[in-house]
C-alpha cells in the first residue's frame, strides 16, 4: 500500500483571466480602470502576465483582492 504525503497548496494570490488593478502609486494620474488588467497567466515563480500589459509583475504592485467588491 502506497502513502502519498499531502503537500500543501501554494499560497495563490491570482487566478488566469481574473481582473487586477496597480496601485496607484505605479501609475499616478490614471484612473482605477485606466490600471486594471487581466491576467493571461500565472507563473510557477508567483508572477503574472497581462493581456495588453508587456512584462512578468508581482503581487506587490497590485491593489489587495476584495472578493467582495461588485462589479457594475
Amino acid at each position: 500500500m502506497k502513502i502519498f504525503k499531502e503537500t500543501p497548496a501554494p499560497n495563490v494570490w491570482a487566478r488566469p483571466e481574473m481582473p487586477i488593478t496597480f496601485r496607484a502609486e505605479i501609475m499616478p494620474g490614471k484612473s482605477r480602470e485606466e490600471r486594471t488588467f487581466r491576467i493571461n497567466e500565472v507563473l510557477r515563480n508567483g508572477r503574472v502576465t497581462l493581456y495588453g500589459f508587456a512584462g512578468e509583475h508581482r503581487e506587490s504592485e497590485f491593489e489587495a483582492v476584495n472578493f467582495k467588491r461588485q462589479n457594475p
